[in-house]
């Protein structure tokens, strides 16, 4: 993966985010599923970071996610879940309504983890090769 440049920095930062649908119901259809996939593209342009692949199941989504720095992760995720869960419930709402009694469509949990680069021991092996200063 490339690094990208910002004003004062060089990146590579691409973060896997799996979103729960509410009590892990299987909400989510076909249609959701694109439509979601317009959504977090979207999101992801307005916060300067890029959406590189997007698929899930029934009851969850996988996300990875090409990160600008400029962001904080749990405003981002707050973004990404707010904005999918009123959009789809405004244009899915008689699908949804069979699922849900309330208007939900996200656990208020998600997973979070960085990918891609050096595998740690590598790096931890290079940051251990430097050479200290003696004086």
């Amino acid at each position: 993966m490339v690094a990208r440049k910002g004003s004062h920095s060089v990146f590579s930062v691409h973060l896997h985010f799996v979103f729960v649908t509410k009590y892990r119901r299987k909400a989510i259809t076909a249609p959701i599923l694109e439509r979601l996939r317009e959504i977090f593209a979207n999101v992801c342009i307005k916060t300067k970071c890029r959406l590189i692949e997007f698929s899930g199941e029934p009851d969850h989504i996988h996300l990875l996610i090409d990160f600008h720095p400029d962001n904080n992760l749990s405003v981002l995720v707050g973004s990404l879940k707010s904005a999918s869960s009123r959009i789809i419930q405004k244009e899915f709402s008689q699908h949804l309504s069979t699922i849900y009694k309330q208007s939900v469509l996200w656990s208020s949990s998600y997973y979070v983890a960085s990918t891609g680069g050096a595998p740690i021991e590598r790096i931890k092996q290079y940051i251990q090769s430097q050479e200290v200063p003696t004086e």
